[in-house]
């Protein structure tokens, strides 16, 4: 009884009809995930419910049918892919080094994957690869036993339900200017992924230098595949940031502020939102 939104406003989700599922985009990780994310137009609230009753009974995952998608959705599909890998990345554990191990494996699968079937979008192996990395990036195997962040994913999400973009664009624009504000929180964990992902070189008097040429590189790499980085390539306006902000921090039951890896207010999510022009 009552309304599906509330679903989307934290009540459990305790059962639901059976789903199965027909991978079409390597992207959202739905065929293995207890997760789903809805717009509710009145107010365009852009939220998230999740309950492993609706993960699906079975899924069937076929790189062919993934080969007639637009280079542009498959590499919206690889930065979403690559987001879940970050967000579960990006913790306040300590000592979880086996699935720090398995992130990093899978990111690297998508840097070594994703320009070569950009440039041939028929490369089957190629896809059947990033198929794969995304139903591990996002069945939770990599998060099992971490706290999580998913900043980036809540920042984006008003990005998306306003200019209705695709959500892997939305989250290449996002996600550096959010690493990047999120770096002093925890430089250590930002280069070592710069090291053992993009091969920086360690720079041990300086951390924090390895730590952002980390997240350069992966913007170069986001932008290499032809996705947008900033708020003009997004069709986004700087005017719209006071909007953007109340929303994010404020709409549907909100109470001015957000949570992940850190805790932002709508001065810093504005910050966050400026520094993506």
């Amino acid at each position: 009884d009552g309304d599906f939104w509330d679903f989307y406003r934290g009540k459990r989700i305790e059962e639901a009809l059976p789903v199965g599922t027909i991978l079409t985009i390597a992207a959202a990780g739905s065929e293995g995930s207890p997760d789903s994310v809805i717009t509710y137009e009145d107010g365009m609230y852009k939220r998230g419910a999740s309950g492993d009753a609706i993960r699906p009974k079975f899924s069937i995952l076929n790189p062919a049918l993934t080969q007639t998608l637009p280079p542009y959705q498959t590499a919206a599909g690889i930065t979403d892919i690559m987001a879940h890998l970050y967000e579960r990345y990006l913790t306040n554990s300590k000592d979880v080094e086996v699935t720090d191990r398995m992130i990093e494996a899978l990111l690297l699968t998508m840097v070594h994957e994703g320009p070569r079937v950009i440039e041939d979008p028929n490369n089957y192996e190629a896809r059947a690869n990033i198929m794969w990395a995304g139903t591990m990036a996002h069945n939770n195997c990599c998060g099992v036993g971490r706290s999580q962040d998913w900043l980036s994913h809540t920042i984006e999400h008003e990005l998306s339900a306003l200019y209705d973009c695709a959500h892997g664009a939305g989250l290449a624009v996002t996600m550096p200017a959010v690493f990047k504000y999120e770096l002093s929180h925890d430089v250590m964990r930002f280069a070592k992924v710069a090291v053992r992902v993009w091969g920086c070189q360690m720079d041990f008097d300086h951390p924090e230098r390895t730590a952002l040429e980390g997240i350069n590189a992966f913007k170069n790499f986001l932008s290499s595949i032809g996705m947008p980085v900033t708020f003009g390539e997004l069709g986004a306006k700087e005017e719209d940031i006071p909007k953007l902000v109340d929303v994010l921090c404020n709409g549907d039951g909100r109470t001015g502020s957000i949570s992940g890896f850190i805790t932002l207010n709508e001065e810093e999510c504005a910050k966050i939102y400026k520094m993506m022009m």
